[in-house]
């Protein structure tokens, strides 16, 4: 039985352990470039010993942006800045991944700690886009432009791009974001598509951007890297989208050629309250998905202690336990996680570390 110190194979690639740091926004990029932030951000949790490390939402066209600071992938220059990190990660054994995203309707907002509501024109915003022409609602009140069928294929092929932009920049992991409200979930999700052509109405036709954009994904990044797809599991609203069909969709990606499936839930609407947040409150997302497909997957929200992690890896439950304001709190959560699980710490901390602790 595995447990969170052991190894992970997929593909050719090889997690030290099974503690990855999720994705997560830090509004810093000046025009989608990373810069000493993100090497010092990303770096920091390697030297703690993370086995795999995911890049936060990096947008595949300027429109694609959750707000202006966020990191793109949609022109070649944005590729050095990238790959000094990626060299870092992997001095210290670590395997950079990056996850690929549209914002769609979402877009085009302040940073969260300027205000996370949509900017005016004379704020630097731009026109979002969506499936469907329905705003996300509050703070979010833009009514997105309904996407032609000639705007879907480029937005599609722009994923593309962005993942052999990623390949150039050094990463060995791949994630589709396809959840939290983003443009791939709006489309699959019938409350935000409400479209009536091939891409909306039917459970087959409100999938199909996933579906084509992994397949576009699919026939640029190489079969020996992992491809992650995230997705909302649940929108936890009535009439929405359900466990179920996330099952039978993350069959389908599975058939695609996607190796795990990072199993989250929900903002595809305003009202958080809803949720049931507390420790673990996502991992039967996870279990479900893992038993019912036969795919690997990766689970998250507030899982913070080292005995319930295990334990989610031990119980099978998931493959990968991926940690991200934990993470923020202690980028060294690892080497905590070794001594409460009895793992020698010179199997986690680089040897600067583990000589002294």
């Amino acid at each position: 039985m595995p447990g969170l110190f052991d190894e992970l194979t997929v593909k050719s690639v090889t997690l030290r352990n099974r503690i990855g740091v999720s994705p997560m926004c830090q509004y810093s990029s000046t025009d989608g470039m990373a810069d000493d932030w993100h090497l010092v951000h990303l770096g920091a949790r390697a030297v703690g010993g993370a086995g795999l490390i995911i890049a936060e939402a990096t947008a595949v066209e300027p429109r694609g942006r959750i707000s202006p600071g966020c990191g793109g992938l949609w022109s070649d220059s944005q590729i050095a800045p990238l790959a000094r990190i990626t060299s870092f990660l992997k001095k210290f054994d670590c395997v950079p991944g990056i996850q690929i995203a549209h914002a769609g309707r979402k877009a085009s907002a302040a940073r969260p700690w300027q205000g996370d509501h949509h900017l005016t024109e004379e704020e630097g915003g731009w026109q979002t886009i969506a499936p469907s022409p329905i705003a996300f609602g509050q703070k979010l009140w833009k009514v997105p432009t309904q996407m032609t069928v000639e705007e879907i294929g480029q937005v599609r092929n722009n994923f593309a791009d962005a993942a052999a932009r990623a390949l150039e920049a050094g990463f060995e992991w791949i994630e589709l974001h396809a959840a939290h409200g983003y443009l791939c979930h709006s489309f699959y999700s019938p409350l935000s598509n409400t479209r009536t052509d091939r891409y909306g109405g039917s459970f087959l036709n409100r999938i199909r951007f996933c579906v084509e954009t992994v397949q576009s994904i699919r026939a640029v990044w190489p079969e020996k890297f992992p491809f992650a797809v995230r997705l909302s599991c649940s929108d936890w609203v009535d009439g929405g989208w359900t466990l179920d069909e996330t099952v039978e969709l993350a069959k389908m990606l599975k058939s695609e050629g996607v190796d795990l499936i990072d199993c989250s839930s929900g903002f595809n609407t305003p009202d958080y309250k809803k949720y049931p947040f507390g420790p673990g409150w996502q991992v039967h997302f996870s279990e479900k998905v893992r038993q019912e497909v036969g795919i690997l997957t990766a689970t998250v929200g507030l899982i913070t202690d080292p005995l319930q992690a295990n334990s989610i890896i031990t119980q099978d439950k998931a493959d990968i336990v991926l940690l991200a304001r934990e993470m923020l709190r202690d980028p060294y959560w690892p080497y905590r996680a070794a001594k409460a699980l009895d793992v020698n710490i010179r199997d986690v901390a680089p040897p600067p570390y583990s000589h002294w602790i």
